[in-house]
């Protein structure tokens, strides 16, 4: 999920990477920084988003080479990916993956989102997956309260705030997660951290087994 905020943008991703119903994976990184102005975060399949970065990874390495101080901006690096995406579902062999791209170009913060079928939109808040459901609703009742004039600290809380709906609500997520964010100073994406939890209003919980 993503949020824009005053001074820029502001992802979080857990870090958990599923093989079936086995929580197999608590350490993978869905976020990604290409360049030095965007910022990529992923859900679903983990092999097809290693081999978009390959692919994002080969065309900057292109880029660099021609030496022409030229540099790829955020919005056609979000264009592409929409392409590549599309393309792949068109051919029946989509890469299961939904994407949120954001990043600083030509002056400007942009955020917007492409899915397995080159679906593409842009928005002030983003979410993949479950989020969709329980995170961007308090996003967005957020933006209405705050507008995007929202700190950096109160845009965090939101975020924490959605991530810890998540790890209640959501069989498939972890309390293990990472924030990224972009500025005018460039991308940044912390090491992995824990998110508190209070689990006590399950003594109240009665059916389901109990």
């Amino acid at each position: 999920m993503a949020i824009k905020y005053k001074d820029g943008l502001m992802f979080a991703a857990d870090c958990l990477s599923s093989y079936g119903s086995l929580m197999r994976f608590k350490n993978a990184r869905r976020l990604y920084k290409l360049g030095e102005s965007t910022l990529i975060g992923a859900s679903g399949d983990m092999s097809d988003f290693q081999y978009m970065q390959e692919k994002l990874e080969e065309l900057m390495n292109k880029e660099r080479n021609w030496e022409d101080d030229q540099v790829v901006g955020t919005k056609s690096i979000y264009s592409l990916m929409q392409a590549m995406l599309y393309n792949r579902r068109s051919n029946i062999n989509p890469l299961w993956n939904s994407y949120i791209v954001g990043g600083k170009d030509k002056g400007e913060f942009f955020l917007g989102y492409v899915d397995m079928y080159g679906t593409t939109f842009q928005s002030a808040s983003v979410s993949t997956g479950l989020g969709k459901h329980y995170a961007q609703p308090i996003m967005r009742k957020a933006l209405e309260t705050k507008g995007e004039d929202m700190s950096e600290d109160e845009a965090r809380e939101v975020l924490l705030q959605c991530l810890r709906v998540l790890y209640y609500r959501d069989t498939r997520s972890l309390n293990v997660y990472q924030i990224g964010k972009v500025t005018d100073g460039g991308v940044e994406i912390s090491e992995p951290l824990h998110l508190d939890s209070d689990w006590e209003f399950g003594r109240n919980v009665r059916g389901y087994g109990l």
